[in-house]
């Protein structure tokens, strides 16, 4: 099976980390982001990459290079213009002719690739999103009014739960003719797409660690957890 990582952000939420360095080489612990990505998704059999790439390229391929130091092999998509976080597999068409993942190349997570690859596969699905939950505090006290601005709730300090997408999915190749060429398009946009023309679209609840480094507080949270996560045997 191939997976697809999204490689080609330039991380302006992670400032200053990605002034000199793509995000995905940003490091944790003594390695890059990407290859502990990379080593975990080798445990679960998966060695054929593509990487979309866009910022700072260069620095990616030539750290990684054609993968064989990791036991893996690695080709390179790389867009010139923005594409979208779904709009760079429009390019790649001919190479993915199998079920495939697509993936961020900034999450650590403990996740079980093949628990989630063969939820996918029962489901007949044609995309499936893996979903963790998250806790959000508010702050205030949140009012509810009806029609008539009657107040009908009030709620101090409410927590509110809800499942978000953990930057992974596993999709059918299917999903390719979708996803306009050449065009800046995002994960949304083809979600909604699949829903309207009828497809089915699953969701694998997954409530064990993710970490989406996004911002420096994630980056520096995850400088922190990760021996005691990803050490533990």
């Amino acid at each position: 099976m191939k997976a697809v990582i999204l490689a080609g952000g330039r991380g302006t939420r992670l400032k200053p980390y990605t002034v000199v360095f793509p995000k995905p080489l940003v490091p944790i612990g003594d390695k890059p982001i990407l290859e502990i990505l990379i080593k975990q998704l080798v445990k679960f059999g998966i060695k054929d990459f593509i990487f979309a790439t866009g910022h700072l390229a260069e620095l990616i391929k030539a750290f990684f290079n054609d993968g064989s130091k990791f036991g893996v092999k690695i080709k390179y998509s790389k867009e010139d213009t923005p594409l979208g976080t779904v709009g760079p597999l429009s390019k790649l068409g001919d190479q993915l002719t199998e079920t495939f993942i697509v993936m961020n190349g900034d999450v650590l997570t403990d996740l079980d690739f093949n628990a989630l690859i063969k939820f996918h596969e029962k489901s007949k699905a044609i995309a499936t999103i893996a979903l963790h939950e998250r806790t959000v505090k508010i702050d205030y006290g949140v009012i509810e009014l009806d029609d008539a601005q009657k107040l009908i709730n009030y709620s101090e300090k409410p927590s509110i739960n809800y499942r978000v997408s953990m930057g992974i999915y596993v999709f059918e190749p299917k999903i390719l003719k979708y996803i306009p060429e050449g065009e800046y398009y995002d994960l949304p946009d083809l979600i909604l797409k699949l829903i309207n023309s009828g497809e089915i679209v699953k969701g694998y609840k997954y409530d064990g660690y993710w970490l989406d480094i996004g911002r420096p507080d994630d980056y520096e949270r995850a400088q922190e957890e990760f021996d005691t996560i990803f050490n533990k045997k």
